[in-house]
This record gives structure tokens, sequence and C-alpha cells, in this order.
């Protein structure tokens, strides 16, 4: 535990200088002053000093959280800023107790104790004395003095234009090439590009076993927070991976994630052209066709309903009808439609904002005439799993204390079946489940759909955890290869599970995965032309801990001239 010193040194003259501290060097501001409010007479005391080499190693003992929070925070007290001699600027006690609130828990975890020189009554001010933020390189840095390959040492946590979201990710790309690569999906009404950013060992290609994930922002363009959000995340892999964050390093390395970040980025502008204070509900919100693209999808729930009574009548990878192609189909709808089949996605999550919940499929009721009711998937476990991941990791989405922003969702802890929030076809999400593999959720992330600047750090500590459970969460389940007598991967195989009424098929090399919760399960692999085979699994009820991922067990079995072989994630920490 770190001590104060119990003989304060002799008070001698006040002197600004550069800060010249290798830890301390992306302040926002050059000078600071000693002796500092420590009491530490230079820069070689500080160096010297049991505080500085804390907040050198923080990052390491901490596992990557609350950073670069915790170190700024500790520089500004051994390196406070010149402001009037003979007295240090002191940094505001609101941001020393909101990280404290934040990271606490942290230091807990490691078993200790806040450290003394971050006391906030004790070595900061408030707001009515003057104090300095010492946060604010968090906040507001400017991008424009920034170029492509001039990467920041921080994520700033300000509202970009297109063009800086786009320099955003290509920086970040640059920086972390070896994981990391950018790649358009197609172009908006006006022609932006749809860039998304992927994370994953081998940027660029499928690896077999390796499930794949994608998160989606700003659909409606008004939406904002999504966005801003999936900006964070892609900085905070990179720099998290070239720091050694050994959750981050597993993550990356046994996933491909896909980030778009803005899929409205023609709503976008309009919406930011009003700002926060002047938005209304709805600028923004739709393309610059006018289309909802959130209800622009082919409507294949109804085509389901229709037929769901008929015997032999498949509930996956539903074709797209003819018919929905003589309507109006949005350039950005049209452009998730091809890259949704063109990779083998797993899980997916849209992030959305106006309520403060996380809503699964289907979105559509299976009664037309009811606005709101039930309407589950036969993956419902499955998914209600997933939308909890998200839920109970996020800081208070399942607390029944948070103030609500109409509708109640404190029952069901966060979470609701869609149609029985409210009722709408041509959703992204069943379109996800109906056409593909892929499950995904919509993330309603909080009442106010463009919060303003200073709320967008306070967002970002609230679903980073979220963020990083939810990807991880692709690993639960069952995964594995069905080959031929040769060993050659059979493509568009169908998996198919004991009670649930939804097949997955194989990718290009026969690779599957299958999102399950615990429990006995049956399943059946079969391929045009080859033998079924099926195998019992047993998956144990601690795996309902997601988002870890597992040794697996690897076994083959034959029949005739078809091999399965499959791989049953188990469960640990």
């Amino acid at each position: 535990m770190l001590c104060p010193p119990l003989n304060p040194p002799p008070s001698t003259a006040a002197v600004c200088s550069e800060i010249n501290l290798g830890y301390c060097n992306d302040l926002d501001y050059s000078r600071t002053i000693f002796p500092n409010i420590l009491g530490q007479q230079s820069r070689h005391e500080v160096e010297s000093g049991a505080e500085y080499l804390l907040l050198s190693v923080i990052h390491g003992l901490l596992n990557g959280e609350c950073s670069p929070d915790i170190r700024l925070l500790g520089c500004s007290v051994l390196a406070p800023r010149c402001q009037d001699l003979p007295s240090p600027a002191p940094s505001c006690r609101s941001a020393c107790e909101a990280v404290r609130k934040g990271c606490g828990h942290a230091f807990e975890g490691i078993d200790m104790a806040w450290p003394y020189f971050l006391d906030c009554d004790r070595f900061f001010a408030g707001e009515q004395e003057g104090c300095h933020d010492p946060l604010a390189p968090l906040r507001g840095m400017a991008f424009s003095n920034l170029s492509p390959d001039e990467p920041s040492t921080i994520i700033q946590f300000t509202y970009h234009s297109n063009s800086q979201m786009y320099s955003v990710l290509k920086r970040t790309a640059a920086k972390c090439s070896h994981i990391s690569r950018t790649y358009s999906i197609g172009r908006s009404t006006e022609g932006k590009d749809l860039l998304a950013i992927e994370f994953t060992d081998n940027p660029g290609g499928h690896e077999l076993l390796e499930p794949e994930i994608k998160l989606v922002g700003n659909m409606h363009g008004n939406e904002v927070l999504g966005r801003q959000l999936l900006l964070y995340l892609a900085q905070y892999l990179c720099s998290e991976y070239l720091l050694g964050n050994q959750r981050i390093q597993t993550l990356v390395n046994t996933t491909r994630i896909h980030i778009l970040a803005s899929m409205n980025p023609d709503g976008y502008e309009l919406a930011a052209a009003e700002g926060h204070e002047l938005n209304g509900w709805t600028v923004g919100r739709t393309n610059a066709q006018n289309l909802d693209l959130n209800r622009n999808f082919p409507d294949l729930t109804s085509i389901l309903y229709r037929n769901r009574r008929i015997k032999r009548f498949r509930t996956d990878h539903i074709p797209i009808p003819d018919s929905y192609w003589f309507g109006k189909v949005a350039s950005e709808t049209y452009a998730v439609m091809k890259w949704i089949r063109s990779v083998p996605f797993v899980q997916s999550a849209s992030l959305h904002g106006g309520e403060l919940v996380i809503s699964y499929p289907f979105d559509f009721s299976r009664h037309l005439h009811e606005e709101r009711m039930f309407s589950p998937t036969p993956d419902e476990q499955a998914f209600k799993q997933l939308a909890r991941t998200y839920a109970d990791s996020h800081a208070s989405m399942a607390d029944n204390n948070t103030e609500r922003c109409g509708a109640s969702f404190i029952r069901s802890g966060g979470i609701i079946n869609g149609a029985l929030w409210y009722s709408f076809p041509g959703g992204m999400s069943d379109f996800n489940y109906l056409h593909t593999n892929c499950l995904e959720i919509t993330v309603e992330l909080g009442c106010d759909k463009f919060p303003s600047e200073e709320e967008l750090y306070p967002e970002w500590l609230r679903n980073k955890e979220a963020l990083l459970s939810f990807m991880e969460s692709v690993h639960r389940g069952i995964k594995g290869v069905v080959k031929d007598e040769e060993g050659y991967g059979i493509k568009g195989a169908s998996i198919s599970v004991r009670g649930i009424r939804k097949d997955v098929t194989t990718a290009e090399e026969g690779d599957y995965w299958r999102l399950m919760n615990s429990g006995t399960h049956i399943i059946t692999a079969s391929a045009k032309g080859y033998s079924k085979v099926s195998k019992r699994i047993y998956l144990p009820a601690h795996m309902e801990k997601a988002g870890r991922r597992f040794i697996c067990d690897l076994r083959c079995f034959c029949v005739r001239i078809s091999v399965f072989r499959n791989m049953i994630l188990m469960s640990g920490s």
C-alpha cells in the first residue's frame, strides 16, 4: 500500500517547467509546477517515487481495465497544471469521484487499496474553486490535427463526422494491420461508404472453426450513441491488443469480429446538422430515400407464419420472394443483405437508442391483429441467453433501481421479446434469423437517441463490459466440421437439434456453429447423398457463464461415406 510521506519536505519556491514524464505525455497541457501537490520537488523525485511507479504498471495490474482513466487522474496529481504561481491548478473532485466509482472494483479484484494519492477529498477540488478536468483528453481532443498515419494514444470521446469516422477506422486498421483491416460493404443512397472494420488474427479471410460476429450501429441516423460506442470499441480492441491485454488478445485470436459503425451515414448527417439540443425524435431516422431501414428487409416472418403448419416446411434459410424486389430496396439494405449472405455470421447485435432494453426476435407478431404478442423463435432460449449476456453485463440495464424511459422491463431483467414490446415487419433481426444462421439481438442503449457529448464517456463505461461479454459469448455452444469419407468439408450440410425446429448449415469448408444453452441435446448432421449421423451431447450448467472460450473435446463418427466431426464447447474460466 502506498502511503504519503510522514514528514513533508521544506517549502521551496514554486517553479513551472515542461512535464517530461513519459507516462504523462498525453495530458492536455504541457507545463507542470514543482513542488507538486504531494510536495515532490522535481521531475527526478516524481520518477523515483512509488506513485509514478504504480502509474507505469497500472495497466498491467488491472489487465487494461480503467485505462487510461487512472493514469490520467494520477498524472494530474504528480504533474499538476501550471496556472497561477505559487499554487498548482487542482483537478476536479467530480472527475476523481467518477473514476473511483467506476474503477474501485478493479482494485478490489486484485486485493489492492485505492491509491492514497487519488484521495478525492484530499488532493482534488470542487468546480467552484476553478478546478481542471484531468479527463479532458478523453472528451475533447480535436481530430482535424491528426493524420491517418499519426495514431492517437488515447480514445477521444467526442462525436465524429462521417469523414472523421472513416479516418478513425482507417487509422486504427493501419495501427493494428496485423489483426485488422477496413473494407466497404457498399454505399449509401448518397454514395457514402459503408465502411466496416474487422479484427482477427488473420484479417481478410475466414478460418476453419473460428466464429464470426458482427456489430452494427446507426441503422437509424438519429440514434447516434451506438455509432460512437462502436468507434470507441474498434480503437479499444486495437490499443489493448498492442498493450498485451490477455482477454482482448484471446478474443481477437479466436474470433473474427466485424464492426459497421454506421449503416446510415446519410441520416446521421441530417441528425448531426441539428445537433443534440435541437434534434427531434425522428429527424435523420430514415435514409436519403426516406426509408426506415429497419422496415426495409424482406418480410420472411410472414412467410414462416403462413407455412408453419406444413410438415416439411423449412424454418431456416427461407428464400427472398421475388415480389420483394418490386418495391423500394434501399442501397443500405441491399449492401447489408449481401454482407450477411457472404459471411457465415454466428451472432450479431444492432445498436439503437430510445429505450434501455435488449429485444430479440421475432419482432413481428405471429397474430396479424396483435400489436403486442409474445412471438418466440425456435431458438427462444438461446436468444434469451444472448440478451441476458448483454443486459447483465451492462452497468444499469438489469438494475431494478435504474430510471426507465417509459416502458418497464424490470420483471424481465432488462430484456424482452421484440413482438411483445411492439410488432413490426421487415426488420433486420428477423431477416438474419430466417435467411441465415445468424442470431441477432437489438440493443437499445438509452432514452436519449442523441445524448450530449459529455455523456459519451460515461456511456462507454456503462457498455464496455457488455460489448466484450457479448462478443465472447459467441463461443458458447457447439461447433464442428462435417466431412466426407475423403476428409473434405461438405458445404451446405444441415445441423439439427432435436426439439428445435431451426437448422443451421455448414459454411464453405464444412464448419458450423450452433449457439446453445446447457443440457443434453441430440445433434444430427445431414447432407444430400450422405447418411445422417446423430450424436448425444451434454453441455454443463456452468457453461451459462458466457464470455469465456474453453478447451474442446474432438471426436469423429463415421457412418458409410459420411464423417461427422463434432467439437463441443465445454466450460471453465
